[in-house]
């Protein structure tokens, strides 16, 4: 298991470069097509805010990602909801900054709530947005009203018996890495179509998204979040927190466990959690509200309704 997650997440396989890698843009069917009522930046991050009502929603996306990730979360909350939708610096074709990271976009996540005075919005967060969400509830446990982490944990699935030395050294090589976009287009294609979803004629259009980002600042919030190890600052954290494990039959041999096994293996990451759900979503790789999205916003609402005001 740990083989193939550290190999998903450095995107470092030497590929050769092939035609769709050197294609020219076309039309993507999942590019992000809902307008936003504004768009504004937070220190160095895009924000676009939709909709009315509270609790406000905070969407943060994973690695590499963009708005188009959260466009079906949008349509469906955004009538009941104020929505803040996130792009870190260096993803989705947004500037990079050199230099900052993980660090930086969570202060950016602080101050978005305070300067539109949101009171005790509830973090949603995909991978690297699950990880940042988990780290804010526990650094601000009372500015968060409740926290949902798709397939994001507060230590790398596969590291958590790391010393600390090894996840540093690990960190510094991934700090490291280069690829020249044409290799990095061709690591998303492999990504995504053994990690990242699990209909293949989806794979293709996503990852030309994801390629869109700076191969460097991906690298930057790789390093940062294998360095993590955030499980003892769990019991900080006040507001209640679903986690959502994706899982697909076919990754079963790989990941040694089954769908029952992984739910559990998720619970023990997020032990000293005072109030935590881990609830698996399936059939559905990583990026599960692409491959379940009736079931991702699903358990979302039932969440957000249970939350107390």
């Amino acid at each position: 298991m740990i083989k193939r997650l550290i190999l998903a997440l450095s995107l470092s396989l030497p590929l050769a470069q092939t035609a769709a890698a050197q294609a020219g843009p076309v039309a993507n069917r999942y590019a992000a097509t809902i307008a936003a009522a504004e768009r504004f930046t937070v220190g160095d991050t895009l924000v676009e805010r939709h909709g009315s009502g509270s609790p406000a929603l905070i969407l943060i996306p994973g690695l590499a990602s963009g708005a188009w990730v959260w466009q079906e979360t949008v349509r469906q909350f955004a009538p009941q909801h104020s929505i803040y939708v996130l792009t870190l610096p260096g993803f989705d074709g947004h500037p990079a900054v050199p230099g900052k990271g993980m660090a930086a976009a969570m202060e950016s996540v602080r101050e978005l709530i305070a300067s539109r005075k949101l009171v005790r919005p509830i973090l949603i967060g995909h991978s690297l947005g699950g990880i940042m969400s988990i780290d804010l509830a526990a650094r601000y446990p009372d500015l968060v009203r409740g926290v949902v982490s798709i397939d994001g944990l507060p230590v790398f699935p596969g590291t958590e018996q790391w010393p600390q030395a090894q996840r540093s050294a690990m960190s510094a090589t991934l700090a490291a890495r280069r690829s020249s976009p044409a290799l990095f287009a061709e690591q998303q294609q492999q990504y995504m179509s053994g990690t990242g979803t699990i209909d293949m004629s989806r794979a293709a259009d996503l990852a030309r998204l994801t390629a869109k980002s700076d191969p460097a600042a991906v690298a930057r919030y790789m390093a940062d979040g294998i360095g993590l190890d955030l499980r003892s600052a769990l019991p900080a954290i006040k507001a209640p927190v679903l986690v959502l494990s994706p899982f697909a039959a076919v990754d079963g041999d790989q990941l040694q466990m089954n769908e029952e096994g992984k739910t559990a293996y998720y619970k023990s990451l997020m032990q000293g959690t005072p109030n935590v759900t881990v609830q698996s979503i399936s059939p559905a790789r990583h990026f599960a509200m692409f491959d379940q999205p009736q079931k991702v916003n699903d358990a979302l609402r039932a969440f957000i309704a249970g939350l107390p005001r």
